[in-house]
């Protein structure tokens, strides 16, 4: 038994060892520039793709309800959505969830860009620049425009949303009963960056409210967020993709709402000024999916 034990520990040490050179190449690094980059036996042996949807047929789904979803970044299980939001002194092989999108936004990998959780109005990047770039020209800048008709670089102030700028997350899901598998399941179907304007930057001292940046249309950014790896604070050597922690749905998520015959209206707009009622109301609406499934069975 003794033997047996060694032997195991042995063989998970040498599966980290082996999962430390596949995902950091730490261990096989001539020069600072080779870690992170993998050799091309590495890249062959990594099946590097997310795990497909299965095809699930309209007539095989028993019930269904549409839920939207506040991730909270200030909550610390929340927390590899959001770091690193300072990328001055860390590998280019960690970014946060937003810094993924919109560098993929602007190199044109992720096209599904929205302007609602309902995907009905497509945008560009340069729709939605406007809330995540303010340009502000100073007083003596506009002197000069009203003298010369031109404005220098240096009279023009530049503000940009970051990642330290994100507040929370909103989600758009779908869970569903399958009648082949017998099994409740849910499908994220929307993701949204919610943050002040770009503008607000400029101007602290104004009121501001949040808002949603923008939708993306989630199933068409699997590939993109595949590839980009949030850090595991439980063992390093084994980073977790971002598509992998969202479709597992290892975040803390607070429902705000579902799909209802009032025009989906939202919690707070029939429990007014009460947060813990509205809290109370959220759990309710994941009891009662949670307990569909078994209903189905005891039934």
């Amino acid at each position: 038994m003794n033997i047996r034990n060694v032997v195991l520990v042995v063989f998970g040490l040498l599966m980290t060892t082996y999962s430390a050179k596949a995902q950091l190449n730490v261990l096989n690094a001539k020069t600072p520039e080779e870690i992170g980059v993998k050799t091309e036996d590495q890249l062959a042996y990594d099946n590097d793709t997310p795990l497909p949807y299965g095809f699930i047929d309209d007539r095989d789904v028993l019930w269904s309800k549409s839920t939207w979803e506040i991730i909270d970044l200030d909550e610390r299980v929340n927390f590899p959505l959001y770091y690193p939001i300072d990328t001055n002194n860390i590998g280019a092989e960690r970014r946060s969830l937003y810094d993924v999108l919109v560098k993929n936004i602007k190199n044109k990998k992720i096209e599904h860009i929205y302007a609602d959780s309902y995907f009905t109005e497509k945008r560009t990047l340069k729709d939605i620049e406007a809330s995540l770039v303010y340009k502000d020209t100073v007083d003596a800048g506009i002197e000069q425009f009203n003298a010369e008709g031109i404005v220098d670089d240096e009279y023009i102030r530049e503000f940009s949303l970051d990642a330290g700028d994100i507040e929370e997350w909103r989600i758009r899901g779908y869970w569903f009963l399958d009648k082949r598998s017998g099994d409740l399941k849910y499908r994220l179907l929307g993701i949204a960056p919610v943050a002040n304007e770009a503008r607000s930057k400029a101007f602290p001292d104004e009121s501001t409210t949040k808002v949603e940046l923008f939708w993306i249309w989630f199933p068409a950014t699997r590939e993109v967020l595949h590839k980009a790896k949030a850090f595991n604070r439980k063992n390093t050597s084994r980073p977790i993709s971002y598509d992998h922690l969202l479709n597992s749905r290892r975040f803390s998520a607070v429902i705000y709402k579902e799909d209802n015959d009032l025009g989906d209206r939202q919690i707070n707009e029939y429990i007014n000024d009460n947060a813990l009622m509205q809290l109370l109301e959220s759990d309710r609406i994941k009891e009662v999916i949670r307990n569909i499934e078994i209903d189905m069975w005891n039934y």
